[in-house]
């Protein structure tokens, strides 16, 4: 028995490799061909990576609880030897390392008896949790109210399992003599029969995507009076009123920006002009044309018409507040003119004047079937309402439309012609897709499906709300952020071609996804409530919603309708409502609950709600696993201690849950070498709880506090064995003392009132901070003087009796401690030497004044200049010194001190001892690989392979 009572503790409540984690995450966002979240866009979904490594620790045991491992070097060991393991797991190039995931899967049997638990995630949104249950051999199981994730889910990890191996059926497939292994035969069939459908639809409306006519110019730069054709990528509208000056009259083209491209020596940009037009009401009419000359280009980040405050008409220049165009749009009287044409050149963009041709081709009505559905009016989130574009279909030009229309109709022609072939190739009809079939008439769903996804995911990029990308010069997402701004002037796709948006690139992409798909076929997917649904004999790990961040019911409407036609004759029960289900959805929509106070009382009453009764059936030998998504205003505003953060514990605590870790996950990091010293908070963190015993004893404050300092004296050094940034030690802190908290029934104050969470993270902080500073008085003097120095003055020159009277105390002199190199000591003015400017040719076998201190700043210098690589190096010839005395921890501990001291007064600085922190175990297992010798400042590069690659 452990002192948590009959459960050993799993690795997340002990250890985790949590700057590997985080920086795998972060990495696999420029990480696009072949991942999952390509198959179809779902909002703020957490790195493949984190949920991998979540897993993986959640379920294997951590030695602490061993007797194998009776002691701490042997704990210790172990340990490193689960982390890598991890730090294999979270590469994205391990992805299909089929012996890696056995190694994994067998460590977990190991640590569950033979008998893995089945993992259940209740708000499965993109499918990530699942689908890394699934690949590391699990049973997993997903629900989500949403059908859009629904059907995610059920195209990432129910239907590949079921055709896994299968062959593909279309008589146009490639030939393979090797066999199709996972999904590689599906991802085949989708390919083909997409690509029929793609010229099913050229054949119908090919017409409405003509190719652009591009002058020929002579060797001087002339027109030669000949045009050839180029195909069109895109079409530039901008959205246009009639200007309300009575004098005036014109339709005035509402525009953010005139630029096209801004790559030097080929910029581009849209000219307006103004001219006589008889048939227009007022007489004049708005021209445009493409210009290039330097000189003339638009001045000024807002160079359009529009702006901040209103509009601003090009031919009078009055000023049109937003009120008369929204009233304008609400009586369905703006408009659309085109205003460029962007064609494919020779590796550039071509940019023409629109032309009539160009213009009509898109002039066509709208067709009769579109998929009916409101918009929500949500003010902040959904903007497009007070516009008037009030139904989904009118989020797209007429042409979009017809295009999406087209290709929905198509895949239930698709689908009967993978039906007859099923059949052709032997495979029996069997049941239907959702009568959990597996033979012709299942397989013809499962090709369908994601046929359906396609053209739904095709939307992101076809809709008025997608902006041209200056700098990219290509096309951004309806959905470049979590809502639906009104966008002014907007890009049209080639619906037909192979450029990004178009039904061949998402084809492309979704062909790619699903041939790495496939774990166990121990899966099931179902919509449910998450508040209703039974929990009995799962353990969870989830990414629930927080709060009003997402607004996922809302927003995903927006591909529900498209899916809903395109899918709605396989999965009718799914699809059997008009949109999304929304009121019980667990989001504090203010707009939907009555204000902002009672739409924070639902979703707080409906999480506790779900906790409570996942905690009824809770399975004692496993922690459960929840990561929770910090808002960034809350954080900015009152860090770590942010109210929401607390409520959220205190209503875990309340339903009967012990936390026993908090690891915080970061998916935003753009170098963490020289990361922010700002108080780099997390994107979210991730919390392993446990259900408290129904007979924990109740507690006061003086004995939390007792029992809160040994724990987090013992919980500390396990968590730097994973290394981690200075910046995440106090967020990670806050698990172990937590765990002391929740273990207890409550905590009671003096006056025998209840201790919110809120003052039992303020004390864990507290006690932390006050361990931290009592091992200041076991440094060497010298390091004590440059601390007491870094506190009291910083960086900044100060008279010679200042550093005398820090010296003295310390039985040390001024001189000693400027002839150890970290202070300069001239003309009665002394100053700390930054680690940026410390001696390069430092070497610490010939240094007979050597402090911690100076160790420590000039392991941050070679981390800076040298990178991993130079600063194991030079860790090795540190720790090779037999007369420095200076521990490795030593350096850790005082990196993790100067990070504090630095964080708010110098962030470069802090963000070196930050970035040492957090690539510690690399520098110290190649510092051990290392054969000493003597440091010539610079270094032999060839001796350690650096893996920073950004120095």
């Amino acid at each position: 028995m452990t002192e948590q009572g009959h459960w050993r503790r799993k690795l997340i409540e002990v250890s985790i490799p949590l700057e590997e984690i985080n920086a795998e995450s972060a990495r696999e966002k420029s990480i696009r061909h072949g991942h999952p979240s390509t198959l179809h866009l779902w909002w703020a979904r957490r790195p493949l990576a984190a949920a991998r490594a979540v897993l993986f620790a959640q379920l294997v045991d951590d030695p602490i609880d061993d007797p194998a491992f009776p002691d701490e070097e042997s704990q210790k060991a172990e340990r490193e030897r689960l982390h890598a393991i991890i730090r294999r797991l979270v590469k994205w190039e391990n992805i299909g390392d089929e012996r890696l995931y056995a190694e994994a899967h067998a460590e977990i049997m190991r640590s569950t008896g033979g008998n893995p638990p089945v993992i259940l995630d209740p708000f499965a949104g993109g499918g990530t949790i699942p689908l890394e249950a699934q690949r590391l051999g699990l049973e997993a199981h997903a629900s989500d109210l949403n059908p859009v994730a629904v059907l995610i889910n059920k195209a990432l990890i129910e239907i590949p399992p079921k055709f896994a191996g299968q062959a593909p059926v279309s008589p146009d497939a490639e030939q393979r003599t090797t066999g199709w292994p996972r999904a590689t035969g599906l991802a085949e069939d989708v390919r083909r029969y997409g690509a029929w459908m793609r010229d099913r639809a050229a054949e119908r409306i090919g017409h409405l995507y003509p190719k652009a006519q591009v002058p020929v110019l002579a060797a001087n730069g002339t027109p030669t009076g000949k045009h050839t054709e180029a195909t069109v990528i895109a079409w530039i509208w901008a959205r246009a009123v009639t200007c309300p000056n009575p004098a005036c009259g014109i339709r005035m083209p509402l525009v953010r920006s005139w630029w096209l491209g801004k790559k030097k020596g080929k910029e581009a940009y849209v000219v307006a002009s103004v001219v006589d037009d008889a048939s227009a009401a007022s007489g004049k009419s708005v021209i445009f044309t493409i210009g290039h000359d330097q000189e003339r280009a638009p001045r000024g980040a807002d160079d359009g018409t529009v702006g901040r405050h209103g509009a601003t008409c090009i031919n009078c220049d009055t000023a049109v507040e937003f009120r008369y165009i929204r009233s304008e749009g609400r009586a369905k009287r703006v408009g659309a003119q085109l205003m460029a044409v962007v064609a494919e050149g020779k590796r550039q963009r071509i940019y023409l004047a629109p032309s009539e041709r160009q213009a009509e081709a898109a002039s066509i009505p709208k067709p009769n079937d579109t998929p009916p559905g409101p918009i929500f009016n949500w003010p902040g989130r959904i903007n497009v309402y007070t516009y008037g574009l009030t139904e989904w279909v009118d989020l797209f030009t007429n042409r979009q439309l017809t295009a999406l229309t087209t290709f929905s109709d198509l895949v239930t022609e698709a689908r009967e012609h993978v039906l007859k072939d099923a059949r052709n190739v032997g495979l029996p009809a069997g049941n239907r897709l959702v009568d959990d079939g597996s033979g012709a008439e299942a397989y013809a769903d499962a090709v369908a499906t994601y046929l359906g996804a396609i053209v739904s995911k095709m939307t992101d990029r076809n809709s008025t709300l997608v902006n041209w990308y200056v700098s990219r010069e290509s096309t951004s997402s309806t959905f470049s952020r979590q809502a639906l701004p009104m966008l002014w002037d907007y890009s049209e796709v080639a619906a037909l071609g192979n450029n990004t948006g178009s039904f061949t690139n998402s084809l492309l992409w979704t062909a790619e996804s699903i041939e790495k798909l496939v774990g166990s076929a121990d899966t099931s997917v179902t919509q449910a409530d998450a508040s209703a649904r039974s929990y009995d004999r799962v353990v969870i790990s989830t990414d629930p919603p927080y709060y009003d961040n997402i607004g996922y019911s809302d927003l995903s409407d927006f591909f529900y309708v498209w899916l809903r036609r395109a899918l709605r004759p396989i999965y009718p029960d799914l699809f059997g409502t008009m949109l999304v289900p929304k009121a019980e959805e667990l989001v504090a929509n203010p707009y939907r609950h009555g204000g902002k106070k009672a739409a924070e009382r639902f979703f707080e009453t409906g999480f506790e709600h779900v906790f409570g009764r996942a905690r009824e059936s809770a399975n004692r030998d496993y922690p459960i696993t929840v990561f929770y998504a910090f808002k960034q205003a809350e954080l900015e505003k009152e860090g770590v201690a942010s109210t929401g953060w607390s409520t959220f514990l205190e209503g875990m605590i309340r339903q009967g849950w012990s936390i026993t870790a908090t690891w915080p996950v970061r998916s935003e990091m753009a170098n963490r070498m020289i990361a922010s010293g700002t108080n780099a908070l997390a994107s979210s963190i991730v919390l392993a709880l446990r259900p408290r015993e129904a007979s924990a004893p109740a507690t006061d404050r003086s004995g939390f506090l007792a029992a809160l300092r040994p724990a987090l004296e013992s919980a500390l050094p396990k968590i730097r064995e994973g290394a981690i940034a200075p910046a995440d030690l106090r967020q990670t802190i806050l698990g172990p003392g937590m765990a002391v908290y929740s273990r207890y029934s409550r905590v009671l104050e003096a006056d025998g009132t209840p201790m919110p969470v809120k003052t039992a993270l303020a004390l864990i902080n507290r006690t932390f901070d006050a361990f931290e500073s009592e091992q200041d008085g076991d440094l060497d003097a010298d390091t004590r003087f440059c601390l007491d120095w870094l506190a009291s003055y910083g960086w900044s020159t100060r008279p010679y009796g200042d550093a005398e009277s820090l010296a003295v105390p310390l039985g040390i002199s001024v001189e000693g401690v400027a002839r150890g190199g970290v202070i300069t000591s001239r003309g009665n003015r002394v100053a700390l030497v930054k680690p940026q400017e410390l001696d390069s040719a430092w070497n610490p076998s010939r240094d007979d004044r050597i402090s911690l201190w100076e160790a420590t700043c000039q392991l941050a210098r070679a981390y800076a200049t040298d990178g991993r690589a130079g600063a194991a190096k030079l860790m090795a010839s540190i720790t090779d010194h037999p007369s420095a005395h200076i521990s490795l921890e030593d350096i850790q501990r005082l990196a993790l001190r100067l990070y504090e001291l630095l964080e708010t007064k110098d962030a470069p600085t802090a963000g070196l001892f930050n970035g040492i922190g957090g690539a510690w175990a690399d520098m110290v297992a190649a510092s051990r690989t290392i054969q000493s010798a003597p440091v010539q400042g610079g270094f032999d590069f060839e001796t350690v392979r650096d893996t920073e690659g950004d120095h």
